[in-house]
């Protein structure tokens, strides 16, 4: 078995992305796989502290950080994210069920996250 160099590894183009028909919003979007910078920002508004409840508004929360436009750069920041949760939950769900699937991030992750 061949080890990758750095520059191979640097240079692979690992992050997919799918096109996701949302009807409510009368369009389609980009979701892509986080990257490992995304998810650790994902995955740190889930635990802020003084947060209330780490869960509260966790598929908008994947949503903003896996929406992205043809450039893969995010669409949404987290300024946007008391925003999206306002949005139909069937939509998010559809989205929300896409990004966890390309990022390997399994509802007991995303449950894990809520208690610490």
């Amino acid at each position: 078995m061949t080890l990758l160099t750095r520059d191979q590894i640097l240079a692979a183009d690992d992050i997919k992305s799918e096109v996701v028909e949302v009807p409510e919003w009368g369009g389609s979007v980009r979701v892509a796989t986080m990257s490992g910078q995304v998810r650790d920002r994902f995955e740190a508004t889930c635990i802020e502290a003084g947060e209330e409840s780490s869960m509260e508004n966790v598929r908008a929360k994947m949503v903003a950080f896996s929406i992205v436009d043809e450039q893969g750069e995010l669409v949404f920041s987290v300024e946007h994210i008391q925003a999206l949760g306002g949005k139909s939950s069937k939509a998010l769900d559809r989205v929300f069920d896409v990004s966890q699937r390309l990022s390997k991030i399994t509802a007991d992750e995303v449950e894990e996250l809520a208690k610490n």
